[in-house]
């Protein structure tokens, strides 16, 4: 199998540029990161937690959450620990951070000190460096994971691995094209093949580091066959660095067969698509994002979908769950609102535990659509490539073989326009150049036609607007009033 990793001295060169980028990077070693790594018990593992929880077929809980302080920050996590019972604790990196404005996120740290609240919506993990982020692991007994939006994450994955977070969330094209407008795809790749060949260094030292995509992109009615193409070519590319422990996402579109399909196929694809690439010393674990579109503002209404995300992640065996809050319509919830949210979710996995989904010729039809669906895309990409996912994937969204919707990235065609069906179903309107056969559009465009004649109304670019408002409203497909 030919060998894609950096080679370790090119990656210490490019290391010692990196650590220059903030002045806490700085005398950073990597001995000093893994000798702490070591002293860190196993419960405390995130990628250990995840395939014991897929061995067992237990599901774990995990909120978004993070503040500017480090006092406030270790309240949050331990409140969500206790009161809201999760399995798995997140911290989730500011604004500024992601985009590297390390000297304004080091404003908003002290504007927050000013206010003795938190100005910044998140926690700045690079400003506070190894020191700071050791304080966060050594005051909770779960696993902490880094949650973000990074195109250039490079810095972050050395501070926070080095103080003992074991699971970094995103990828080259997960936190680029969703996040982004302006950064190249090849830069963004090429950063965080940095990333994963960091992880897999704490890998050959016997330490797993969990590596998480980020599946839901724009979480704006994307159809499972393009996260899944995406999940799986960054898989593919931190395998390619030595990553093990691979946690591959879907965010929920709505539809109960749709999501469960989706779910049962990512993880068969990734395999099946891992093995062609030599790939078979790994640890594959799923995560389903609860409903990551417009919220009610009612409360009451905000359980309800937050509880109907969980039924969907029980009867597709997913591993872990990403909580949502009762708070999503009105910003970043509080700590007690994140609370109720995980322990909503929690009855209903232990309510749910013992039942099974049932299938039927729904279900059947629907896995083999979006198993033809990936291929589709996947193979198209490999041609581009002639044969190297890396290069076909640069060369895919420049031709807009794949493509987001909705995404902001100036590299993205933004070309292929989703709505639902008449039963909830995300299918395609205006697919652009992605390289499906005229039997899957000729099914998409019927299931679309079906509905437009029930609501007797044309196929039109109404229903895309009113699709992605239907759940704050109260329903799942935005029928005319």
């Amino acid at each position: 199998m030919k060998s894609y990793q950096i080679p370790f001295d090119r990656f210490l060169s490019i290391r010692a540029e990196v650590l220059k980028t903030w002045p806490t990077g700085e005398g950073l070693t990597l001995e000093d990161g893994l000798a702490y790594q070591r002293t860190l018990p196993p419960a405390k593992n995130f990628a250990r937690a995840m395939a014991t929880a897929s061995r067992e077929g237990r599901i774990l809980l995990q909120p978004r959450a993070g503040v500017a302080l480090i006092p406030d920050h270790i309240k949050l996590l331990q409140y969500l620990e206790t009161e809201g019972e999760a399995d798995l604790l997140p911290t989730t990196i500011d604004a500024y951070t992601r985009q590297n404005r390390y000297q304004e996120a080091a404003n908003g740290i002290q504007k927050s000190l000013e206010a003795r609240a938190s100005l910044l919506n998140g926690f700045p993990a690079v400003n506070h460096g190894v020191a700071g982020c050791r304080q966060v692991v050594e005051s909770v007994r779960s696993p902490i994971q880094v949650r973000h939006g990074t195109p250039d994450a490079r810095l972050l994955a050395e501070i926070t691995l080095a103080a003992g977070f074991t699971s970094f969330e995103g990828g080259g094209i997960s936190y680029n094209i969703p996040y982004a407008k302006k950064v190249p795809l090849a830069k963004s790749i090429e950063d965080w093949k940095y990333v994963d060949r960091l992880v897999g260094w704490y890998e050959e030292q016997g330490i797993p580091i969990n590596r998480e995509p980020f599946g839901p992109l724009t979480g704006t009615l994307v159809p499972p066959f393009i996260s899944h193409a995406v999940a799986i070519i960054e898989g593919v590319l931190a395998l390619r660095q030595g990553v093990r422990s691979l946690t591959l996402g879907y965010g929920q579109g709505g539809n109960l067969i749709q999501d469960v399909a989706a779910m049962v196929t990512l993880k068969e694809l990734a395999h099946e698509y891992f093995a062609r690439e030599g790939f078979t010393d790994y640890e594959l674990t799923t995560v389903f994002h609860q409903w990551m579109g417009g919220f009610p503002e009612d409360e009451a209404k905000a359980f309800a979908v937050i509880c109907w995300g969980s039924t969907v992640a029980v009867f597709a065996r997913a591993d872990k769950i990403i909580a949502k809050s009762p708070h999503e319509a009105m910003g970043i919830p509080t700590k007690e609102a994140n609370a109720q949210g995980l322990r909503a979710s929690r009855q209903v996995i232990n309510m749910l535990r013992d039942q099974k989904f049932a299938g039927g010729a729904d279900f059947e039809r629907e896995t083999d659509l979006i198993r033809r669906e990936v291929r589709c895309l996947l193979d198209k990409v490999y041609e581009l490539g002639h044969g190297d996912l890396e290069a076909g994937t640069i060369a895919a969204f420049a031709a807009g073989v794949l493509d987001v919707p909705f995404a902001p990235a100036a590299c993205n065609h933004g070309k292929i326009l989703p709505m639902r069906d008449h039963e909830g179903y995300i299918r395609v309107f205006n697919r652009g150049q992605l390289p499906l056969s005229a039997e899957i559009l000729d099914f998409h465009r019927s299931r679309l036609e079906e509905r437009a004649k029930a609501e007797k109304r044309e196929v039109c670019f109404q229903m895309v607007t009113d699709d992605i408002y239907a759940v704050s409203k109260g329903r799942l497909v935005g029928r005319p009033r």
